[in-house]
């Protein structure tokens, strides 16, 4: 894999990435709640890249993985904007959006910003308005009210914050309840087993969706993650297909 680089954003913050020179439309993957670039999807579908001679680009957001900051500040409006960063500093020609769990909200985000460059969107156990339909009425009303909130992690030993901050930055960024005005080619894959996002949730994007070319494909047995190598051939397979 190609050496570790890092972008410096307008406060001095530096921002870790990874990117592959190639033809494009370029590889922008975004990852999930605390999660980072090393991640097998992500991983696999550089080396992918590289392989296929594709531009492909990886980064960790503010506060997480190997970029500056503390994942206490992370909001979803700062992470969009260090997406259209480093799509701005380092991509040239159309962009290929893929976001797991919650970066398939802010893979929604960040195309508002970028339609005329969009090839298309890739969305994994996308998470839009987890905010909203993941938390209970208690918990919403502790975040509302300044408290952060902690959950089982079943990834990792530690629980898994939610901070609110950055809820309160999510409430403005709901998306399923009004049409999504966004007409490119949307492939949406989801484990019909994801005890974290139910799998309605990609149908109902798909409904909300401005664009006549959305399809949505649910694994049987897939779970969240959908890390399995039958699942990350299926991902490298529906990616081929804006390289055809």
């Amino acid at each position: 894999m190609t050496a570790l680089l890092h972008h410096t954003l307008y406060d001095g913050r530096r921002v870790a990435f990874r990117y592959t020179h190639g033809r494009g439309p370029c590889l922008v993957f975004l990852p999930g709640y605390m999660s980072d670039m090393s991640g097998s999807k992500a991983s696999a579908l550089f080396a992918e890249a590289e392989l296929a001679g594709r531009a492909c680009l990886l980064f960790d957001y503010s506060g997480c993985g190997q970029s500056d900051g503390d994942f206490a500040d992370g909001m979803l409006s700062g992470w969009r904007d260090e997406v259209l960063a480093l799509v701005a500093s380092y991509v040239a020609g159309p962009v290929l959006l893929v976001g797991s769990s919650m970066g398939g909200w802010l893979m929604l985000l960040v195309a508002e910003h970028l339609k005329h460059r969009l090839a298309g969107l890739i969305g994994i156990a996308p998470a839009p308005d987890f905010t909203r339909w993941g938390y209970s009425d208690e918990q919403r009303a502790a975040l509302a009210a300044g408290e952060t909130i902690f959950e089982p992690n079943p990834y990792g030993p530690e629980p898994t914050p939610t901070h609110a901050k950055f809820f309160a930055d999510a409430e403005c960024h709901l998306r399923l309840d009004s049409p999504i005005d966004l007409a490119c080619r949307v492939r949406l894959i989801h484990g019909k087993a994801d005890a974290d996002v139910p799998s309605d949730i990609s149908l109902r994007l798909k409904a909300a969706l401005r664009s006549g070319d959305v399809q949505v494909t649910l694994v049987e047995d897939g779970d969240h993650r959908l890390s399995r190598d039958s699942d990350i051939a299926l991902l490298k397979a529906i990616v081929a297909e804006f390289y055809g």
